[in-house]
């Protein structure tokens, strides 16, 4: 049975209201740094195996740099379900998903959603991905709620923060808290099974804050 949920306001929660205020600073830091075009080639090297039509959850999507480089890799068509607590970043992704859908098979909707009360029935959800949504909430919570409309068999990508000097000065600058490896393994595995880990190259930008975790529902 789903968990009571709903669809929250922004003012709800301080992270939504901090990204409010900074969405065009944060999707124009984005557009610069390559971390979009190291996402692709990820999902490109590492594709994973998903059926016509597959159910893909985009949890915390931002101004939608993750949901699409997922648009941009996946092989065969897909409905896409991007959320994120931020109206402003909302607006942004949708404009920025609109432009890129036009010639692709893919469905995507757009929703103001709490990571920790996710408006979906239990195992909805043939593959979650997110990135920089963890970072606000309890690790145990969050990665709970997410393995919950999680399907068996079904895969979780996430994109943990690692502790590094870049990171720290990320932390003040966007007011998140970076989790300790153990931790981030510990809870990922409370709920799941990591099928792979993965560091990007020293060269890739996205590699001096994140590291990449496959995990697999069993």
């Amino acid at each position: 049975m789903a968990q009571n949920s709903s669809i929250t306001t922004v003012d709800d929660n301080r992270a939504g209201s901090l990204y409010d205020r900074i969405a065009r600073l944060y999707d124009l830091t984005f557009k610069f740094n390559g971390y979009g075009r190291s996402l692709e080639r990820y999902f490109r090297e590492h594709p994973v195996p998903l059926e016509d039509d597959a159910q893909i959850l985009d949890a915390g999507c931002g101004t939608g740099l993750l949901t699409l480089a997922l648009l941009r890799t996946l092989p065969r068509p897909a409905h896409v379900t991007a959320i994120d607590l931020s109206a402003s970043s909302l607006k942004k992704a949708r404009q920025a998903v609109g432009q890129e859908l036009r010639g692709r098979p893919h469905r995507v909707r757009f929703l103001q959603a709490n990571l920790l009360s996710l408006p979906f029935a239990d195992e909805t959800f043939d593959f979650i991905a997110t990135s920089g949504a963890l970072e606000y909430v309890s690790l145990r919570d969050g990665l709970g709620e997410l393995a919950r409309v999680l399907k068996p068999g079904g895969h979780l990508f996430h994109l943990p923060v690692r502790p590094a000097p870049a990171s720290a000065f990320l932390e003040l600058l966007f007011r998140f808290k970076t989790h300790p490896p153990e931790e981030v393994n510990e809870n990922t595995e409370r709920y799941l099974r990591i099928v792979s880990r993965h560091r990007f190259p020293p060269t890739d930008i996205i590699g001096w804050t994140k590291l990449a975790i496959m995990a697999q529902k069993q």
